[in-house]
């Protein structure tokens, strides 16, 4: 049962299609699994047992026909409770739609379903997506399955610690300022953000049903799972065009260049001089950048020459209240919620950190918006990324840290973090690193690098080219097997 549930999701697609193992008996490992763990860690929300093993007997009797549904052919999957998923409750752990079942699934989800994915059930997150941990006011917060005491980060935290502890060999999650990154780093697992738009988000929330889509910059679809190669398969099949969104460009996926590891030029950072890391996550970064160089890889410290990070955060930050505005809806629970984290993240943590995090700095573009101001935002953010663009031409890709922290154990939302005996503003701590790659829309790729001394998972980013992810994706797996750390949590 556990080599079932910690068996890679491509793996277990060619052991069910050469009948070495049954697409019921891949279902009952991983409901087993669950049945164990998620008390503990309540990382799936909403489980559809019944409709997953009428699937999964399906899946079988089709094989026996000589039918393969597609890559995926009776390999249980999860999904982030933010994507609509037909006849089986979404809620974005948002109390009004704690009731809501959705008519049609989410694009991403109908085209796992076609690959022959079998849905087992939804993730759980933050509340509507807005927190770096998952904590909601429908189900219980998500613990991190290394130490049950802390978070597993957010807002797709529940998607993260699921892969982790087996309870799902793949899952669909969702990154705006980091929400696929930052928990892949704190459980240890692979996630990957592609180029903004790349993949349609049509189904997927926090414009709750009926209110228009606001949210057509800087979010994108990503995945997670225990394999590079997962990652590329999931990525394959859910990228592309879509008639649901029209925005969605049909960019075909690029094809990979081959180069060995020895004939890359690879560019690293251990920290922004702004926003200093956790020593152990410098460490490791420096570690990396040592075995890269022991093996002959051409690997050199860079920063593009006029990376204002100030400058970029206040940027990103004034775009994502333009397109949340009306995006979110106005109740008492949202109205909360968003008051808490500009009042903290103002109030809170060192004060010079808090000028790069500070969401108070928004308010104008909260209270009174307008339509000038957000093609000016849009405008900078053009010119931001076609400046980025030209700053990565020469790179293949480059290496930066994930977060300032590792994990941290459960606070109050949006609190300050300490690192290192110093308080950072929630954002900034969790942020920092990421948000920058979702203004100016490239993709990046976590893998895990190793482990603090208390044993708890350290990610690194690798950022690559607009529209390469298929490159990005092949380089990361090089790059894997020598600086990679892969390891499964203990007692799961």
């Amino acid at each position: 049962m556990a080599n079932l549930t910690f068996t890679p999701a491509h793996q277990l697609a060619q052991m069910i299609r050469d009948r070495q193992v049954s697409a019921v008996e891949v279902l009952d490992a991983y409901l087993a699994q669950i049945a164990q763990h998620n008390s503990k860690l309540n990382a799936i929300c909403t489980l559809d047992e019944e409709n997953a093993r009428n699937r999964a007997k399906q899946a079988d009797e089709a094989l026996g026909n000589g039918e393969i549904w597609g890559a995926l052919h009776g390999v249980p999957v999860t999904i982030k409770d933010i994507f609509e998923t037909a006849g089986l409750r979404t809620t974005a752990g948002y109390i009004p739609l704690k009731d809501y079942i959705p008519q049609h699934d989410a694009t991403v989800v109908s085209r796992l379903r076609l690959a022959g994915a079998i849905i087992m059930g939804k993730t759980n997150m933050a509340e509507l997506a807005g927190d770096y941990q998952s904590t909601n006011s429908l189900f219980p917060r998500v613990n991190n399955p290394w130490n049950l005491d802390y978070t597993p980060g957010g807002s797709s935290g529940g998607s993260a610690a699921a892969v982790a502890a087996g309870l799902s060999p793949l899952d669909l999650g969702n990154d705006i300022a980091g929400s696929v990154r930052q928990p892949a780093h704190f459980c240890g697992v692979y996630g990957l953000k592609p180029t903004d738009r790349r993949i349609s988000t049509a189904g997927q929330i926090p414009e709750v049903p009926g209110m228009p889509v606001c949210i057509r910059q800087m979010i994108t679809v990503g995945c997670f799972a225990r394999s590079l190669e997962d990652l590329r398969l999931c990525f394959s099949l859910i990228a592309g065009a879509d008639d649901r969104r029209p925005d969605v460009p049909p960019v075909p996926l690029d094809i990979p260049t081959g180069k060995s590891l020895q004939n890359l030029k690879i560019a690293w950072i251990d920290q922004w001089i702004e926003v200093p890391v956790a020593a152990e996550i410098r460490a490791a970064m420096q570690a990396v950048r040592q075995k890269l160089v022991q093996s002959n890889i051409q690997i050199d410290p860079w920063l593009p020459q006029d990376f204002d990070l100030s400058h970029i955060l206040n940027l990103y930050g004034r775009l994502a209240a333009y397109i949340n505005i009306y995006a979110q809806p106005v109740d008492r629970y949202n109205v909360r919620r968003s008051l808490t984290q500009i009042f903290r993240t103002a109030t809170q943590g060192d004060q010079s950190l808090r000028k790069l995090g500070d969401f108070s700095r928004l308010l104008p573009e909260l209270l009174n918006p307008s339509l000038k101001g957000y093609f000016e935002t849009l405008t900078e953010r053009d010119h931001l990324t076609a400046q980025l663009d030209r700053a990565l031409e020469p790179w293949d890709v480059w290496l930066t840290p994930v977060a300032a922290t590792v994990a941290f154990t459960h606070c109050p939302a949006w609190s300050a973090i300490d690192i290192d005996g110093k308080a950072y503003p929630h954002a900034v701590a969790n942020g920092a690193y990421t948000m920058p790659f979702n203004l100016s829309g490239h993709p990046a790729v976590i893998i895990p690098i190793g482990q603090t001394q208390t044993g708890l998972p350290i990610g690194m980013q690798i950022v690559g080219k607009r529209w390469r992810e298929m490159e990005l994706l092949a380089i990361a797996q090089e790059l894997d097997k020598v600086v990679g750390d892969f390891r499964n949590p203990l007692d799961y």
